[in-house]
């Protein structure tokens, strides 16, 4: 009998020191028509690295998380990503297929909202098998085996394999949409606002779920947050956005203890305050 596939790597392993930057964006800037989006953004992401992009609404956060995952176009700038053969590419010059591929295993993407990223047509353990038939999984035996495993990972019980994701709570979707993302092994994960909606007590479930996977699997992540308690506790290092631009950034709790920009304070002192 064929082991699950948990048992060995997806792929094989990275080439490059650990040291080597993962992500690199240089000059990044959109502009919407006249609009500001995102303005000269650096940054550098390595391997088993969290980043967390904070700021108020309209701030430039998603807009900057739409450039690093390809989602949106650069009006200037670059990102750069080192792949498993380690080569770092420009992503701009992708063909269409790399990108997707790309996205489909070597990336995973946790949306806000659980049914942007997930099949709601589709059963849980089809959405979990999805992603492993996209790195060349054809078995049906492992690739429903590798969905239970996962399944229960996430805190779903097996016995919901083929359900509908529309039958699910909020935060269930949610660990649904976690698992889809996971199973390929990637080294770099979205996430966009992944608690944003549920309610306090289901939120502090997901963060400890986020905070164990991540650390399971060293995986690097970009978290678009506007919650500074969720930065402070999935992050080792933050950026501070407003207006578009990069205001301040650091060693998470450097920034949160002591923040240098006013802004920054404000934001502190507003989560702070009762």
């Amino acid at each position: 009998m064929n082991a699950p596939l948990l048992n060995a790597p997806l792929f094989p392993a990275a080439v490059g020191a650990a040291d080597t930057p993962l992500l690199i964006a240089e000059g990044l800037t959109r502009y919407y028509g006249a609009r500001l989006g995102c303005g000269d953004v650096n940054l550098t992401l390595h391997p088993g690295e969290v980043l967390a992009i904070v700021g108020e609404s309209g701030s430039g956060k998603s807009t900057l998380l739409g450039l690093l995952s390809t989602e949106l176009a650069p009006s200037a700038g670059r990102v750069l990503y080192r792949m498993r053969d380690g080569a770092t590419r420009d992503l701009e010059a992708l063909t269409e297929g790399e990108r997707r591929l790309l996205l489909r295993t070597d990336w995973g993407f946790v949306r806000q909202h659980a049914e942007q990223g997930l099949r709601m047509a589709v059963s849980a353990g089809g959405n979990v098998g999805e992603r492993l038939m996209a790195v060349g999984e054809r078995h049906y035996g492992r690739i429903r085996a590798e969905a239970i495993d996962w399944l229960g990972r996430v805190e779903i019980a097996a016995e919901r394999i083929d359900d509908d994701p529309r039958t699910f709570s909020g935060g269930m979707r949610q660990r649904l949409q976690i698992a889809r993302n996971l199973v390929t092994r990637p080294r770099l994960v979205f996430m966009d606002e992944p608690t944003g909606g549920l309610d306090v007590s289901v939120q502090a479930r997901l963060l400890d779920l986020i905070r164990q996977l991540v650390a399971e699997f060293g995986l690097a992540v970009v978290i678009v947050t506007h919650d500074l308690a969720v930065a402070r506790l999935l992050s080792h290092r933050i950026m501070v956005m407003k207006s578009g631009h990069v205001i301040e950034e650091g060693l998470t709790d450097q920034v949160l203890d002591d923040p240098r920009e006013p802004y920054t304070q404000l934001l502190v002192s507003s989560v702070l305050m009762p």
